[in-house]
């Protein structure tokens, strides 16, 4: 199996698909836009989606609504989804890449790398499993999954094997692991100390979701972790160049006028 994708790009698209599109759970479906032909096709060819409740969603969806289920957000996405609505499969084409069709959810974690039920050093990018289900793990606590339940769509929600996270679903997992066509590069290292703080370490004062994601340190050696905002606060250890660190989106305002 060769890499499809970067973790760091596999999350970004999975979580753009969250945010960004109008989706429905649609068995089988791997992304395609809910037309008049595909509604049918999709109706026709799975007892699933031939349930009167399932039927009505179905029906009732827009043009511009996407389907998936939640193994087939894996796959569309390593498939080359692209939210393009004119085309049958929304840009995805099918069992292309490498990435093969046969698996199922519970088949999906079967080729993942190293899984685990230990949830407290997963990995950012990999496949969290439950009986019969699957999702991606994101970062902070939190996965994107495509599931009937709560707003029957793709959504993220918490990872309860973590913590539940204020305004999320919680579902709690069993297994996790890396899938096989992910490169998983994003490794955050520990700050090197080079000197004892000599001042209190000042609390973040304003949020800013927008400020929110992973970010690569590009300083030319190495970048100062500070005590409060602005360069004349107390070093508590550096970052080399290369290193991809997350921000949550606290911050303060140095005395410049920079976040």
């Amino acid at each position: 199996m060769s890499t499809v994708m970067k973790a760091t790009d596999f999350v970004a698209k999975v979580k753009d698909i969250a945010l960004n599109y109008k989706t429905l759970y649609v068995m089988g479906c791997f992304g395609a836009p809910m037309n008049a032909s595909n509604k049918k096709r999709y109706i026709n060819h799975h007892s699933y989606n031939q349930q009167p409740s399932r039927v009505s969603c179905i029906n009732a969806a827009t043009p511009d609504t996407f389907g998936f289920d939640c193994v087939c957000l894996i796959k569309g996405v390593l498939w080359g989804w692209n939210g393009d609505k004119s085309k049958t499969y929304g840009g995805a084409k099918y069992a292309s890449n490498g990435v093969s069709d046969a698996h199922n959810a519970d088949g999906m974690i079967g080729i993942c790398k190293n899984v685990s039920t230990d949830f407290s050093k997963i990995k950012v990018g990999e496949c969290l499993w439950g009986k019969g289900h699957v999702g991606v793990y994101i970062g902070d606590g939190l996965a994107v999954e495509c599931t009937p339940a709560w707003k029957n769509c793709v959504q993220i929600t918490a990872v309860g094997n973590i913590g539940p996270k204020a305004g999320y679903n919680t579902r709690k997992w069993t297994k996790h692991g890396e899938l096989p066509y992910i490169e998983y590069n994003v490794k955050v290292t520990k700050p090197v100390a080079t000197s004892k703080p000599s001042s209190k370490v000042e609390a973040a004062l304003k949020k800013d979701k927008s400020l929110t994601g992973q970010y690569k340190v590009i300083a030319p050696v190495s970048l100062h972790i500070r005590a409060g905002a602005g360069t004349n606060k107390t070093s508590l250890g550096t970052l080399k160049k290369g290193v991809v660190v997350q921000n949550y989106g606290y911050y303060n305002v140095a005395s410049n006028g920079a976040k």
